[in-house]
């Protein structure tokens, strides 16, 4: 949590920092216009940085107790290329980093037909994740208003989980959680443009829903840690804060 406060104070002071008249210049009622023939590049690139909440959206095939997800926040970090198609409208590709850890918990009726005990080793699933992301979105913006324009993103995306463990032989008998490497997902989210003299600074914040079922099954069709999911599929959502 202090990295986390620690982070967000920087980044604040990065863009304040030497421009003492930023929050006037942006906000104001008649501000002076910043980077106006910026949005009529054809191509631009930026950077990114940013928090996450990874989730798990998970079906059963009997009704049982919910697994617990206990969510930790994750760090974001990535490149963006925008390519300008209309006025309005632009072409986004995204690739970044993401890394992220959730916990899973079980309940104890998991375990009562099976030969495996109720521990709290067996219970509990940590599933550390390291995510490439790439994602290709849609980016409609409304009408600039001084130094400020609000936008709406919209996409597609594939992941590829560097931690997924899809290779390994062993399984959760091993304390070995599984899941697929590749997913794809879709993603919608909102943000502002705020044009500074030098640059501009783009907060937003995206949910990503997966597509597909992400589980790989233990050995034991049986299995307490695998056997009643119908479904296991990506749910998270992400705060970024774009430089371009």
């Amino acid at each position: 949590m202090h990295m986390k406060k620690i982070f967000v104070l920087l980044l604040l002071s990065s863009i304040t920092k030497g421009y003492p008249q930023f929050t006037k210049n942006i906000f104001s009622k008649d501000p002076i216009i910043n980077l106006e023939n910026f949005q009529k590049q054809k191509l631009h690139f930026g950077f990114y940085l940013g928090f996450n909440s990874y989730d798990f959206k998970i079906d059963y095939k009997t009704e049982s107790p919910d697994i617990l997800v206990n969510k930790t926040t994750g760090f974001n970090v990535g490149l963006v290329t925008d390519l300008r198609l209309h006025e309005y409208v632009n072409l986004r590709f995204e690739p970044g980093l993401y890394y992220t850890k959730r916990d899973l918990n079980y309940d104890e009726s998991y375990f009562s037909t099976t030969n495996v005990p109720f521990t709290s080793s067996n219970r509990l699933r940590e599933v550390n994740s390291t995510y490439i992301n790439f994602p290709l979105l849609l980016k409609f913006s409304s009408l600039r208003t001084g130094n400020i324009r609000p936008f709406l993103l919209g996409g597609a995306s594939a992941t590829l989980n560097l931690s997924s463990n899809s290779k390994s032989k062993d399984d959760n008998l091993e304390q070995r959680f599984r899941v697929k490497s590749w997913t794809t997902n879709y993603e919608l989210g909102f943000g502002i443009d705020l044009f500074s003299e030098y640059f501009i600074f783009s907060p937003s914040v995206r949910g990503v829903f997966g597509l597909n079922d992400e589980l790989i099954r233990d050995k034991d069709p049986n299995s307490p840690w695998t056997g009643n999911i119908e479904s296991m599929k990506t749910r998270a959502v992400f705060i970024n804060f774009t430089f371009h």
